[in-house]
């Protein structure tokens, strides 16, 4: 039989039993439950996760420093030499065949195409962007660029 929902069980070990304590003088952690005797411990009150014992706790002292762009959009960028390394003359070059190659990542909504290195082969390059110095070396040898909308 396989694995299924019902048979799922952690592994030995994994969940340890929680300690009852406060159950008499024998049990060795009777009476006050191992909390000591008095004080802001031994009392059942929970401190909050940054408490520093009533001082201005650290989050608070240090002052708030700048902002995040919430509509910020981040371009990929690709070189030209890159693409001459990667793909045959004539071949299409699109937001998939990059990512199946390992070039772009999965996160990239926004790719570009740069100027830097040297292309010799003529391609059609489909992307989002390009910056004119790799538009002018691209159809300096033949290839294309076409412009693509964001999400396509």
């Amino acid at each position: 039989m396989g694995t299924t929902l019902h048979t799922l069980r952690p592994p030995e070990g994994a969940r340890k039993r929680k300690k009852r304590v406060g159950r008499g003088i024998g049990s060795h952690r009777g009476k006050t439950s191992g909390r000591g005797m008095k004080g802001q411990l031994a009392r059942h009150n929970a401190m909050p996760v940054a408490f520093e014992g009533g001082q201005n706790p650290i989050h608070r002292r240090v002052p708030k420093r700048g902002f995040v762009r919430v509509e910020k959009v981040v371009a990929f960028g690709v070189n030209l030499g890159r693409l001459d390394a990667l793909f045959d003359a004539g071949s299409e070059v699109t937001l998939e065949t990059l990512r199946e190659r390992g070039i772009v990542p999965k996160k990239a909504t926004i790719v570009k195409l740069l100027g830097d290195g040297e292309i010799t082969k003529p391609m059609t390059v489909r992307l989002h962007r390009a910056s004119e110095s790799a538009r002018r070396k691209l159809e300096a040898v033949g290839g294309t660029f076409e412009a693509v909308e964001v999400g396509k």
